[in-house]
Order: C-alpha cells, then structure tokens, then sequence
C-alpha cells in the first residue's frame, strides 16, 4: 500500500481536477493560464524568494538547537531544490525527505537530520492551524459553512486519539517518543528557538497570502481584502491534505465552492486557485539552478548533541582522532 499511495494521490488529484473540469468547463482553466503576465511573474519570484529565505532561516534555527551545523546559504538552496522536486513529484513530500536526509549524512546524524526538517515543517502548519482558527473565529458564518461540521471534527480527533494510544504502547515507539520529545525541546520549544520560529512562520504565512492576492487580481477578481482573506486561509489549510500533487487538486475544488458560496463566482475561484498553482511553480523554478549541484565533500565531524556542552563532546572524540593520527604515522616510521 505505501508504493501506491503516491500514486493513488495523484489520481484522485487528477479525478479533482477532471471533475471541476466537466462540471465549470475548461475555460476557468485556459483563462487562468492566459492572464498569467510579466509582471505576475516577477512577484511570484519576489514573493517565492522572501518565502523561501524565511522557511530556509526557521530550519536553521532548528538544525543548530539540534547541534547540526546549517548555513543559511546552503539552506536557502536546499530549500528551493526541495520545493521544486515537491511540485513535479508524485508524492509531494520526497524534496523535504530530499534535504532531510542530505543534511544529515553531511552533518553526520541522518536521525536528528530529519527530525530537523520534521520540526521545522511541523512548526508552519502550526502556526498556519492557530491563524486559521482565529481568522474563522473573527469571520462573518460564511466562511465557517465551509469547515466540516463539529461531528466529523470531534471523530476525527477521537480516532486519531485512538491510533496514537495504540502506537504508543509499544516500546519502541515509546523510546522514539522520548528521543523526539528531547529533540523538540532543544530544537523547536527552547527560550531562543521558539520566537524565531514562530516569527518565520507567520511572516511565511504572510508570504503565501500575498501570493494569492496577485493570484487574484490576476484572475481578475475585484473582492476585498477582508473577503478573500478567510478563503484564502482556508485555502492552505485545504492544501495540506495529502490527497494533491504540488497543491493541485483539493485547493482548485475548495476555491470554486467558497468562491461560489460567498457569492463571487465558482468560475472565478477556480482560476484564482489555477493562477496560484502556476505562479507557485515560477517561484520554485530558481531550483532548476542547484537540482544537480552537489555539496562540497568535506570530513564529518559528529555533531554536538543537543543539551550537552561542546567540550565534552571534544573529549569523547579526541582518543579516536589520537589512534587515528597514529595508525597514519606508524607506517610512515617504519
């Protein structure tokens, strides 16, 4: 089953978008791709950039609470790599597995490399979920009409509730959950740690609305700032659901039916969602530049656990590199 639910996403994405297809016909989607403009483009650019320095930081400041050395250069085209191969592969996921794992092996903890990226992603949709509730809390009831009913939340919550009391009885997962727990503590909820975090987060989140802004006054839409902002929130909430490829699928159906219930015009919410699609495309392209640029090669150094002073670390380490130095020498002497 798990070789072929990549698959089975992109089907059912695919099935979406045949759908809305048959029923608001293709000219959302051919109009959408004609009012894609110069200008657009260049703040799709803009906007993907400042987005992606600020995503790129937040996994800094993660990586180094988990005592994992990350430049901000080389995070920041990490990052755009990651995103590229998330909008053109199956899976949506396999550009931050990707860089999770790359960092790792570099850094010499290709555990703590992943829960790094784990935590930094975890932190977004975080922050995304709190701004969601709050702006569906301080809307007009259109916007709430369109959240499932308390019923379908409520037992959601109580299976989830479920799969994780059983998961957690295992001893494993148990010593993983320890082993993560200390991680996060370090990593995403130290004194230092957790504002940077949080402050990327909802300046990423600013980022991403700006961009269906552009979205939607390119798709021609006309709609207040104060309309669009719940849909739009709604919107990212809807693309997480991993059921879309690069974003396509549930976001075009959510935008067409809100758009039509706040009385703007299926129509014109599908190509708002397909003009968001492809300028989010543009601005993932500056990843093309570093797909196939490789790392510089350079030794490993362990990397300091999080919680524990440098110095020790120092010296567990300094008997291997003495016996290592040795074993090089002794033969040069004989």
């Amino acid at each position: 089953m798990g070789r072929l639910w990549p698959w089975l996403r992109l089907l059912m994405a695919v099935g979406i978008l045949v759908a809305l297809g048959w029923r608001l016909g293709t000219g959302a989607f051919v109009d959408g791709l004609r009012a894609i403009s110069a200008w657009s483009v260049l703040a799709a650019l803009g906007i993907g950039f400042a987005t992606t320095v600020l995503s790129a930081w937040r996994w800094c400041v993660v990586a180094r609470g988990l005592g994992l050395p990350l430049p901000l250069g080389t995070a920041v085209a990490d990052y755009y790599r990651g995103l590229l191969l998330n909008s053109v592969l199956p899976a949506g996921v396999l550009g931050d597995v990707h860089r999770a794992v790359n960092h790792g092996k570099q850094s010499g903890d290709v555990g703590r490399g992943v829960r790094a990226v784990v935590f930094e992603r975890f932190a977004g949709q975080v922050v995304l979920i709190a701004i969601g509730v709050a702006v569906l809390l301080t809307q007009p009831v259109t916007a709430v009409d369109l959240v499932p009913g308390r019923g379908v939340v409520l037992t959601a919550l109580a299976v989830l509730a479920v799969a994780a009391g059983l998961a957690a009885s295992s001893p494993a997962v148990r010593r993983a959950l320890r082993t993560t727990w200390a991680d996060a503590r370090a990593g995403l909820l130290s004194r230092s740690a957790l504002p940077r975090v949080v402050f990327s987060s909802a300046a990423t989140l600013l980022g991403h609305l700006a961009m269906f802004f552009v979205a939607a006054r390119v798709a021609g839409s006309t709609a207040s700032v104060g309309q669009l902002v719940p849909l739009f929130v709604l919107a990212l909430l809807v693309m997480a659901i991993p059921v879309n490829v690069g974003g396509w699928g549930p976001r075009e159906a959510f935008l067409a039916v809100a758009f039509g219930t706040a009385g703007l015009g299926a129509a014109q919410g599908l190509t708002t969602a397909v003009v968001y699609g492809v300028l989010a495309m543009v601005a993932g392209l500056p990843g093309v530049l570093v797909l196939f640029r490789g790392r510089a090669t350079a030794p490993v150094v362990p990397p300091v656990p999080a919680g524990r002073p440098s110095g020790a670390q120092d010296v567990e380490v300094l008997p291997e590199r003495l016996d290592q130095r040795r074993e090089q020498v002794l033969p040069l002497a004989a």
